[in-house]
């Protein structure tokens, strides 16, 4: 079974709208809201089983309103357009990150082919750095 890193630091940068984390394997990522929504792990938008996703249109300007802790694995982000039902584990979050160019090149090939257009481009997310953080949970403009 492979190793699940624990979570380490997590920033809320509503300014930039990005999602800030650092787990205790030096991975740090920044995850634009947008992304953090349409990838919710909720079953709104995963559906019950496979192929049964809801493809998420609109979501540009969401922003995150509230990181909420559940427990020792996992945060439930709390977005502006009401939507709360997903839990983002540790484990998630890392794999969120570590193939967040993948990922986002699927949904917008997602929305061509669905007819839909996306009007502004998330923000630059950098690569993945090494550096190892250890703090606590912190929210930041």
């Amino acid at each position: 079974m492979q190793d699940i890193p624990d979570l380490t630091e997590i920033k809320l940068r509503k300014t930039s709208r990005l999602l800030e984390i650092v787990f205790d394997d030096r991975r740090r990522f920044e995850l634009p809201f947008e992304y953090l929504r349409v990838f919710s792990p909720s079953a709104e938008v995963r559906g019950h089983g496979p192929g049964q996703e809801v493809l998420q249109v609109g979501k540009q300007n969401v922003r995150i309103v509230r990181v909420e802790p559940v427990g020792n694995y996992a945060v439930r982000l709390y977005f502006d357009d009401g939507h709360n039902t997903g839990l983002y584990t540790w484990q998630y979050l890392h794999e969120l990150g570590e193939h967040y160019d993948r990922r986002w090149r699927q949904y917008l090939e997602r929305l061509r082919a669905a007819g839909q257009v996306r009007r502004a481009d998330p923000p630059a997310v950098p690569a993945p750095e090494q550096n190892g953080t250890n703090s606590t949970a912190s929210e930041q403009a």
